[in-house]
């Protein structure tokens, strides 16, 4: 019972006025239970798709003022599309939720985990997650939930050439990119499912050698978000983990760095 009144709360996007029990409840429950953190930090290693500027921090002060007390402040700037970070789905579709639009519904609640490590180690970089994996792996229902595709990939972060399959920048570097992603036909099975939103720990959702972003257009057609660069994710059980997904408030924006957390309940 108590686990259900958190995954309402989380569900919801906050707490209850009054949860049963009271905040000691809620505060006593969150114990119960471990927080894992699913994002990248952003710095000089952060991955960018090859195209995309890349995130840079521009010191304004890191010091003791005249006054006596220390001031530290940052200028930031950065491509939406980078680093653990969401796409929104008017990036592939015109009309569709961007940034700010998407409801904290879809970013907020149960997970799913479908771990292919050992199908990328067996197909090579250029490997595509099918619907008749999903089929496979026996999952009972994906209506409403939020999943997450672990290829292993983020155990080459932030090596770029391991990662993205290059270290060139710019369009020169497009085609050369390799690493694995869902296949079309598996984002037509998902969308068909009702998922929340979709996460991978690859820099798309897309295979690295896809030219036409057919899995974004897929999803994206049908208002359900994207995770990318996507941290951690052998950290967490198949089923079982509620996630909080929460990116950068972009008015507008076709996406936007994320900073994306689950709970494990204790057994």
């Amino acid at each position: 019972m108590r686990r259900l009144l958190l995954l309402g709360w989380l569900v919801a996007g906050c707490a209850p006025a009054s949860p049963a029990g009271g905040p000691s409840d809620l505060a006593a429950l969150l114990a119960s239970g471990a927080w894992v953190d699913l994002s990248y930090p952003f710095d000089s290693t952060t991955i960018y798709w090859p195209t995309a500027q890349p995130f840079r921090l521009e010191v304004v002060s890191a010091q003791r003022t005249a006054a006596g007390f220390y001031y530290a402040a940052n200028n930031i700037a950065a491509a939406e599309h980078g680093g653990t970070h969401i796409d929104a789905p008017v990036h592939f579709a015109e009309g569709k939720h961007a940034t700010d639009q998407i409801p904290l519904d879809q970013l907020i609640g149960a997970s799913v985990v479908v771990d292919v490590t050992s199908q990328v180690t067996a197909g090579g970089a250029d490997y595509q997650i099918t619907p008749q994996l999903l089929e496979a792996a026996g999952i009972d229902s994906l209506a409403g939930k939020i999943v997450l595709f672990r290829t292993g990939w983020g155990s080459r972060w932030p090596d770029r050439a391991r990662y993205l399959g290059t270290t060139l920048t710019g369009p020169a570097a497009v085609p050369q990119l390799h690493f694995p992603g869902i296949h079309p036909n598996a984002a037509r099975w998902l969308r068909d499912r009702g998922v929340k939103a979709v996460g991978i720990d690859t820099p798309s959702i897309d295979f690295g050698q896809s030219q036409t972003f057919e899995s974004h257009q897929m999803l994206f057609a049908a208002n359900i978000p994207a995770f990318e660069n996507v941290a951690h994710m052998d950290q967490l059980p198949a089923t079982g983990a509620y996630v909080v997904a929460l990116p950068m408030k972009i008015g507008g924006g076709s996406g936007g760095p994320l900073r994306i957390v689950a709970w494990i309940p204790n057994p």
